[in-house]
């Protein structure tokens, strides 16, 4: 396995895409969550059907706006409010000896200039500036699997995933050890960070 520099950022957890959520509201209304959610229980909303139906009528207020007020009123989910260690132990509690191979993806992803990190309950996702360009998930009891968003042939390493037609997250690499975090695994996750920068 090559040698990739010591960790410099910390992954995000979900706490990013509230706090997305939560401007987009702002952004779309000029008025913020606590606003909002005075408002609704002011007008009796009692569930988040409720919600969704009262802002999207009522105001126009749609899709992740509405994430922001729900949540506040309802409560988060469970996962959303663990940190990224926590999620990240969550994923590998049953199989701690694939967790080598994530991590050491992780930390090259953590070490290259321009590469978020978004630790998900499920998965952990990279992301260029611009947008997601791989995915990392444990797929099965013996492999985890880096998905890639990548204009490249299905040869050697890469492999042709089915997708809906348009999934444009059609290359995988399944990693079975940490062996396979070397240079080629590298070499392909950095064409993937460039061809979506």
């Amino acid at each position: 396995m090559p040698t990739v520099p010591e960790s410099r950022k910390k992954p995000s957890t979900w706490q990013s895409m509230v706090d997305s959520n939560k401007a987009l509201l702002v952004r779309k209304t000029g008025e913020d969550t606590a606003h909002w959610v005075e408002k609704a229980r002011a007008a009796g909303i009692r569930n988040d059907g409720e919600l969704r139906t009262w802002m999207r009528d009522g105001f126009g207020v749609t899709g992740y706006a509405q994430y922001a007020v729900s949540w506040e009123m309802f409560g988060y989910p469970e996962f959303m409010l663990r940190d990224a260690d926590e999620l990240m132990d969550g994923q590998y509690i049953n199989h701690p000896h694939l967790r080598p191979i994530a991590d050491a993806i992780l930390a090259w992803a953590s070490a290259t200039e321009g590469v978020d990190i978004q630790m998900r309950k499920g998965y952990v996702s990279l992301h260029s500036p611009r947008r997601k360009f791989a995915q990392v998930t444990r797929t099965t009891n013996t492999a985890v699997d880096v998905t890639l968003r990548l204009e490249a042939p299905a040869e050697g390493r890469i492999e042709t995933v089915k997708t809906r037609a348009d999934d444009p997250f059609a290359r995988r690499v399944r990693l079975t050890s940490t062996e396979h975090v070397d240079d080629r695994l590298l070499e392909i996750l950095a064409l993937a960070l460039k061809q979506n920068s």
